[in-house]
Parts: structure tokens; sequence; C-alpha cells
């Protein structure tokens, strides 16, 4: 055999085990089996640290009803170097070792879920979260070490595939001001005297009914089009209720609230905005009904005070898992004093007093009528300073 034959016969070998290589699969037909790691030996220090066979606890899905009074809060959900009631919450649950380390600097792995975000400032009477927990839970030793502003009224054990932002069927908000906001005149209206009449309360309750239903709430949010199917909203509900007076300020205040699917970004504050425009007389109805069509409007947005989280619904999951045996229908009925104390200590209290420091309301029905109410121009200034809380809930 010539030196040019073998060098053509050793070549070709080479490349045919160059492209087996190129092609070998990754599995090789062998059982790889996980080495064996002594936690107790003296070779791994760090991981005998870490492993605490008291985390290893069996766990199961639970939902949370809690409330909150966010003043002073960056929003329910956590953000880096702020300071939120997700982050009150988890770091407490770590410290009752309802959650492990890991847990807490990745919430999804114990399946944590709220049933809605809100905004900075924004407080909830009932809000809801899903996460999986211990059998054994302590809730009034949790709350003593929670603030003041924030307590876990019930747990309720669920299934296992419940998640409490996509089973919750409805959500229902509610917004509370000082009922001098429906009277034009009340720049020259002492807010202590004043009292809405019966009448006025009427024209006030035809104005919201005309929100219910579907609509498109393009023009009540940024960032979306006429065209996105997302637009749609549907509003169960939309009422005022009687007035009442406040002991300590002799203040007359409504309570607004809205019953919806779910919300947009700004949604119920600017629909709170068109009411208040229309009532006062600086828009009429004809603006009322463009503001549901593909034009553009600049529709006025309310003070985010006084907007709450009033309740999330689960009727759904409570017709098909209640009667089961099992799990209890998530209605919080037996719950319904203690989020009214809740409601009554810390959240109101602060929605009134700080209207009567800061005057959001009444600084801002003074600007109202300065307020262009022409078609709006695409990619406005106030859209692009949204605030990180705010587009941490453009979605619900």
């Amino acid at each position: 055999m010539t030196d040019a034959i073998k060098a053509a016969i050793d070549a070709k070998k080479a490349a045919k085990e160059q492209n087996a290589n190129k092609y070998k699969p990754r599995y090789n037909g062998r059982v790889k089996k996980r080495q064996w790691e002594d936690y107790e030996s003296e070779g791994h220090p760090e991981k005998r640290a870490n492993f605490n066979p008291e985390d290893r606890v069996k766990r199961r899905k639970f939902c949370l009803l809690l409330g909150y009074s966010g003043a002073n809060y960056f929003g329910m959900q956590r953000n880096p170097n702020m300071k939120t009631i997700e982050e009150e919450l988890l770091t407490v649950m770590l410290k009752h070792k309802w959650i492990t380390e890991e847990g807490f600097k990745q919430p999804q792995m114990v399946h944590f879920q709220r049933a809605a975000r809100t905004d900075k400032g924004v407080s909830a009477a009932r809000q809801c979260v899903s996460m999986k927990l211990p059998e054994e839970l302590d809730v009034a030793a949790l709350n003593n070490d929670l603030p003041a502003q924030i307590q876990i009224f019930c747990i309720k054990r669920v299934t296992k595939g419940f998640n409490s932002k996509d089973k919750c069927d409805a959500r229902t908000y509610t917004y509370t001001l000082p009922t001098i906001a429906f009277d034009e005149r009340s720049a020259h209206l002492p807010i202590e005297t004043f009292r809405l009449s019966n009448e006025r309360l009427d024209q006030v309750n035809a104005i919201l009914k005309m929100f219910q239903g579907t609509k498109n709430f393009h023009n009540f949010t940024s960032r979306k089009d006429f065209s996105d199917p997302s637009s749609n909203r549907f509003i169960h509900s939309f009422s005022c209720g009687s007035p009442f007076v406040d002991k300590i300020t002799n203040i007359e205040f409504a309570v607004i609230k809205i019953k919806g699917q779910s919300f947009m970004l700004h949604q119920i504050r600017k629909m709170i905005g068109l009411t208040l425009t229309i009532i006062r007389g600086l828009a009429d109805l004809e603006y009322f009904s463009r503001a549901f069509t593909a034009e553009r409007l600049d529709i006025p947005m309310a003070p985010g005070l006084g907007l709450v989280l009033d309740e999330t619904h689960y009727d759904k999951y409570n017709q098909r898992f209640s009667s089961d045996g099992m799990h209890e229908a998530l209605d919080w009925i037996n719950e319904q004093t203690k989020v009214e104390k809740f409601f009554s200590e810390h959240i109101f209290p602060t929605i009134v007093n700080t209207e009567m420091t800061e005057k959001s309301m009444i600084n801002w029905l003074e600007t109202l009528s300065l307020h262009s109410f022409d078609v709006k121009a695409e990619h406005t200034a106030n859209e692009s300073v949204d605030t990180v809380a705010d587009i941490a809930i453009e979605k619900q």
C-alpha cells in the first residue's frame, strides 16, 4: 500500500470519527446517579449550615384574607428598595418560619399570588393572597409582629390548583370622598356645613349607572388603543351610598362602590373624574358618550386618596368546591366584624386626616375647570411619567 493510499484512508477515518462526534447524542446509554453528599461531613460546612430538616415540612395551599392601610407604602407588589405591603408580610412570615429563606427570596417557590395589585397609597379592606404554607399556623402570633397597618383576618385551606388572581371572578373597589365634591359651588361653600341633597345624590347615581355593562375604556387608562381587545371591560355595578357625617371633623362623606371583572391602570380614578366633571356642569352627556368611542379624549383623573380594594369575589370557586366537605367557601362572612373594625380604625381615619391636611380633593377640584377636555394627543407627557408602582398595577 502506497503512502498516498494510506494517507487517504486515515483521512477518511478521521473525518468519519469527527462527523460521529459532531452528531453524538447527549445520552450515552448509562444511567447517571446523583453523587451522595453527606451534609453532616466536615467537607461540606456551607451545605451543612444551610440544611435544616425542620424546613422540610408538609405544605398545603391556603388563601389568606388580609387588610392594610396603603399610606406610606409604595403599593402591594414587592419592588426593590421600596417599602411595600408584600415585603412586610414576607419578612414576618420568614421570622415565624411560615416560609423558608428560599421562599422569601423567590415567593414563586411557595406559589405566592395576590388577587389584585394596588397602587402607591391605595388601601385594601379584603385582599386575598394564595400560597403554600405549613399546616400548623399561629395567625395571632404573626399579627403581633406585623405593623398595625397590616392584619391577617383569616386563613382558609383551598384546592391545590387555586390561584387567587386567576380564580377571582370580580373585584369591588370603594372610593371615599367629601360630598362637597358633587357641588359646582364648592369653592364658595364651607366644607364643614355642606350637606348633599337627595336630589343631587340621585343625579350622581344616574351618571354612575351609565358606566355599567361592557364598554371600551381605552380613554380611561394609558398606552391602550381602541382596537385593543383588553380595553373592553365589564362593570357589574357602580353606585354611591347615602352620605354620612364624620363625628370628629363634622365633614360629610360618601362612598362610591364599583364592582367589575377587572380594572386597568387609572381606570377607576378616571371614571370618578368623569363623573365629577359632568355633575359639576363642566361637560355634558354627549362628552360622556364620546369617551367610549375611538376618539382620543383627555379625561381628568381624580386623586388616589380614598380608593380602597374592598373585596375580591370567588363565586365560581365557591359553587364548585364549598360543598365538597374539604374546603370552605371564600365569602368571609364570619370575618365581617374584623374587617369593619380594621377599616374604621386604620383606613378611614387615614383618608379623612390626609384630606384635612393635604386637601387633595379640594385642590384638585379647584383646577378641574382649567382642564382641557379636547381630543388628546398621542403619548402625552402625563402618560410618559408613570411611576414604577403605576406600571406595576397595569394588569390584574
